[in-house]
């Protein structure tokens, strides 16, 4: 784990080295201060004149800013190679993510993903710093003053022998008991962060029910689980103060009463006054070195599982791969599927998709139609490699998808899906995802084909308006013309539409049909809808029914041969249950 992490120091490793060399160099110098104040205090004892104390001051005048200048460079190079750190680190896990089949994304929510690239790399940050700065000093300012008290004060040093294990104890025994509490804390962070963007996405129909009572009440659980649960682990964790307070003082009160009977009992032959107040600050040294090292191991501790959680998305390797001889270029939009099953997990009881075996040209408009749960959706997953198939296969212009490189298959691919989503930016920079060096007139021209102009002409900044992140200051009709219009600008050789015009009036649908069909005329279409007008124009329309295909054919022979399809035609040009079962009855007696 920590060699998964270090990988991320990258071009701050020199900061990172830096560091811990001028710590040593203000240890040093802090060590050898009240080393040279003793000797100060002795000479002054003996009755040393002006010269002699400002030789003292000028060393410890050097000696002091010698130290400021390593602590202010180790505090530079601290800053600049643990942001640093956390900034690549912050992009190593994005990256990897932006990698992710939606295999790999349904393993983990949206909400665990944000908090490990926050909360989980922040806690990581501040233990890097601790660790290339505190964990140097520390170690190094007691092993110092410990030689230094040992050298002045001699055996009554060895007080530190004693307390220094059974301080080590105490931290092992509050550390062993506090890291399967923070274990069990983290993924409320991830509930809590859940709940807050489920509110915030969903906030209109929230006020629309008038549910915020609700959601404050859901909300206050799970931020009040978050604080047992940490109170609980900080109760142990606050133990390190009192035992700190315990070792430090108890140390201070040993060095005093001991070194004050020796000063009295032996007129300051076996310690005199400027070792006596040498030790004892070299006392208060090793009891603030011991202070840092317990704040560095409850530092230690609470970013364990931070840690942790990190590299699990680092470690996380994409289920879908571009084989190492891919194919680098789709020759044409034509679509077999082969007697394809599909499930969205190993672990699932019955397949999403059972033995579907249909063959697209290219060029063809296909219709697909079918009832909620019908597995539309599934089904045209598979053709930009969203997912890979269970069993069977799905090729697209005469290979199979596998054989693709991934970045070449679904740059031929362009889909508008049901949930569609816009980006924070302009319209103008919203529709250039499908053909980032596009010109204005380019955007015009496919806004015009999906109708999209006749609002967007009608803003004060025309292409230039803001659109907010997810699109929440347009209509949804409004946001499926602009997907349509960003999939058109693409001019990609399979075009999907997946209920991308259900918010928009059939006038405006028939539109946008007519105009994919001659601006992209060479272009498979495959338009899922659940209005059959959507689709009647198709070359061919799909039926489907739980996962299987029940019937093809055009919309005049589906209405004669099929009746899922001929029961939702009917239903939808406002004909009665009457109707529907004369027409059904007519049918059976022919």
């Amino acid at each position: 784990m920590v060699k998964k992490l270090a990988g991320s120091i990258r071009e701050f490793r020199r900061s990172a080295l830096l560091t811990p060399v001028y710590v040593i160099g203000e240890v040093a110098m802090e060590a050898l201060i009240p080393y040279l104040i003793a000797l100060l205090v002795n000479d002054i004892r003996a009755g040393a004149g002006t010269g002699v104390i400002l030789g003292y001051a000028w060393k410890l005048i050097v000696l002091s800013l010698i130290s400021l200048f390593c602590g202010y460079m180790a505090g530079i190079h601290c800053a600049r190679s643990s942001t640093g750190f956390a900034r690549n680190l912050r992009a190593d896990v994005f990256r990897n993510i932006q990698s992710f089949s939606f295999s790999n994304i349904d393993r983990f929510s949206n909400a665990s993903l944000v908090t490990r690239l926050t909360t989980d790399i922040q806690n990581i940050q501040m233990a890097f710093m601790m660790v290339i700065r505190t964990a140097i000093r520390a170690p190094l300012n007691l092993a110092f003053s410990f030689f230094m008290a040992y050298y002045m004060g001699g055996r009554m040093a060895l007080i530190f022998v004693v307390v220094i294990p059974f301080l080590g104890f105490g931290l092992y025994t509050i550390a062993r008991h506090a890291m399967p509490i923070f274990r069990k804390g983290f993924p409320m962070y991830d509930r809590l962060n859940n709940s807050v963007e489920e509110n915030v996405k969903g906030i209109r129909v929230v006020k629309a029910f008038v549910r915020e009572d609700y959601e404050n009440d859901k909300f206050r659980r799970a931020s009040g689980d978050i604080r047992t649960i940490f109170t609980k682990a900080e109760r142990l964790l606050a133990l390190n103060g009192p035992l700190m307070q315990t070792c430090m003082y108890g140390v201070m009160l040993f060095v005093l009463y001991v070194g004050s009977r020796q000063i009295i009992a032996t007129n300051g032959v076996a310690l005199d006054i400027g070792q006596f107040s040498t030790l004892l600050t070299y006392s208060v040294q090793i009891l603030t070195s011991l202070m840092m090292i317990s704040f560095l191991f409850v530092m230690m501790t609470f970013s364990a599982e931070s840690a942790q959680r990190v590299c699990e998305a680092l470690d996380e390797k994409s289920t879908i791969t571009s084989p190492a001889d891919s194919i680098p270029e789709v020759a044409d939009g034509s679509i077999d599927f082969n007697h394809v099953t599909f499930s969205y997990s190993d672990r699932a009881e019955q397949p999403v998709l059972s033995d579907i075996d249909l063959h697209i040209r290219s060029g063809e408009t296909i219709g697909v139609i079918g009832g909620t749960g019908s597995a539309k959706s599934s089904l045209v997953q598979l053709i930009p490699r969203l997912y890979d198939v269970s069993q069977g296969s799905v090729s697209v212009g005469g290979k199979n998808v596998k054989a693709y490189d991934l970045v070449a298959l679904r740059d031929s691919v362009a889909m508008v899906l049901q949930k569609n989503m816009l980006f924070s930016g302009t319209i103008a920079d919203n529709i250039r995802w499908g053909n980032k060096d596009a010109t204005l007139d380019e955007i015009k021209e496919v806004c015009h084909l999906a109708c999209a102009d006749e609002f967007i002409d009608q803003m004060p900044n025309g292409y230039d308006t803001w659109i907010e992140q997810g699109g929440t200051n347009v209509s949804g009709g409004q946001k499926q013309r602009l997907c349509i219009a960003r999939a058109l600008l693409k001019r990609p050789k399979i075009l999907i539409l997946d209920d991308s015009t259900s918010a928009v009036d059939t006038r405006t649908d028939a539109l946008i049909r007519k105009a994919m069909r001659t601006y992209i005329p060479e272009t498979t279409k495959i338009i899922i809808a659940q209005r059959t007008s959507s689709v009647e124009d198709a070359d061919r329309i799909v039926v489907m029914d739980n996962g299987r295909i029940d019937a093809i054919g055009t919309s005049a022979e589906l209405l004669k041969t099929n009746k899922i399809y001929r029961e939702v035609y009917l239903s939808q040009n406002r004909l009665g249950h009457e109707a529907i079962e004369d027409v059904a009855g007519k049918e059976a007696t022919a």
